[in-house]
């Protein structure tokens, strides 16, 4: 697992106070989105269909924080559009790493080598570089040439400078585990701390829909990609119980309140991925108001077929905690790659309009 002990002291210490506390929904990663404005436009993401009055609004550095301070999370993930974009976000960072929060600033790296003496090498901060893939798959998934190259470059420059660094890779159709196992690699190779990877949610205004891998498709993907990483030493920025997930052998429903979302908008309900469903004022409306029997893998059309970790892993965290032997058996051993997997969901709707429920239990529509 490509993450250091200081910060899985943190995490697991945090953990701890939550179950003492017997807390029932708690944050795990705030995921601080403080604009949309992006320098490219991938195939797969809907964050730039908005237009120029939204594109150009801006989190404050004030509203930063307060998000911060409301959510108390340890871990702090910067996507966007593009963070480095965002004229305060050396600030930014400045004030969550003050907070002792680990933040992972997420990037297309496009402007990182020109942005790069803007910040400062700290164990609370890490790069998370978006890669798709090799050359032609990343720039192919980018829609723009010479991408990757340039990504690849600021990685180098970063670790020169003792930055931690991470790679984000997305998997879309057309993948083979061949490829994508070259690409661990590659990455291994280049000497990042993790990566992490997992497969695309279908966001409703990416500007295509054919490109996201669904089902068992995902399944035997990742199967395959762990089947040949059995003697590799990848570090995968993942649980163990996550990784087993996404090959197939556990089954989960997504715990959306594990990763709140708080940008331009507010704080989005009931996720960082559905973006059309209401926005709560505050952390604390959030997680009161969100109607969270509405969402999840068999209630929800728009929720199907996602296996996207930033739903998933808090799920996987949780089983760990009240499952330690299993979670460990499964950190030595690795993912199953071979013999039956779980069943698939079986959907609870047989449209996009919200499950009925009696007393908050999902009834069955035919």
């Amino acid at each position: 697992m490509g993450v250091p002990l200081r910060q899985q002291l943190t995490v697991a210490t945090y953990l701890m106070k939550q179950k003492l506390k017997g807390a029932k929904k708690y944050p795990l990663v705030l995921m601080l989105e403080p604009l949309f404005r992006c320098n490219l436009a991938c195939a797969g993401c809907g964050k730039i269909d908005y237009p120029d009055e939204i594109l150009d609004k801006r989190l404050s550095y004030e509203e930063c924080m307060q998000a911060v301070d409301e959510c108390g999370a340890p871990m702090v993930s910067i996507p966007g559009g593009e963070p480095l974009i965002h004229k305060d976000m050396p600030r930014i960072v400045e004030g969550i790493i003050a907070r002792k929060k680990f933040v992972y600033l997420c990037t297309n790296a496009l402007l990182l080598k020109k942005r790069i003496d803007d910040y400062k090498p700290s164990p609370y901060l890490t790069f998370s570089v978006h890669l798709d893939g090799l050359q032609e798959r990343h720039d192919s998934s980018v829609c723009q040439d010479g991408v990757f190259e340039r990504a690849v470059d600021a990685i180098k420059l970063a670790l020169s400078k003792g930055f931690r660094v991470t790679v984000n890779c997305t998997l879309f159709q057309g993948e083979n585990a061949k490829e994508v196992a070259e690409f661990l690699d590659y990455c291994t190779e280049l000497g990042v701390e993790g990566i992490t990877i997992a497969p695309g949610f279908s966001y409703e205004h990416a500007p295509r829909q054919d490109v996201f891998i669904k089902g068992t498709d995902v399944k035997e993907l990742f199967r395959g990609i762990f089947k040949i990483g059995k003697n590799r030493k990848w570090k995968l920025n993942h649980s163990s119980l996550y990784l087993d997930f996404l090959a197939g052998n556990q089954s989960y429903d997504c715990t959306p309140w594990g990763n709140p979302t708080r940008n331009v908008f507010g704080w989005q309900k009931p996720c960082y991925l559905l973006a059309d469903e209401g926005y709560a004022a505050s952390f604390q409306e959030l997680i009161n108001d969100t109607p969270w029997e509405k969402y999840g893998t068999v209630k929800n059309a728009k929720c199907a077929g996602c296996m996207a970790h930033c739903g998933y892993e808090a799920t996987a965290v949780e089983d760990m905690l009240s499952h330690p032997v299993k979670g460990l058996l499964t950190a030595i051993r690795g993912p199953k790659t071979d013999g039956d997997m779980v069943p698939e969901p079986v959907p609870l709707y047989t449209s996009e309009k919200p499950v009925p429920t009696l007393s908050g239990i999902p009834i069955r529509v035919e």
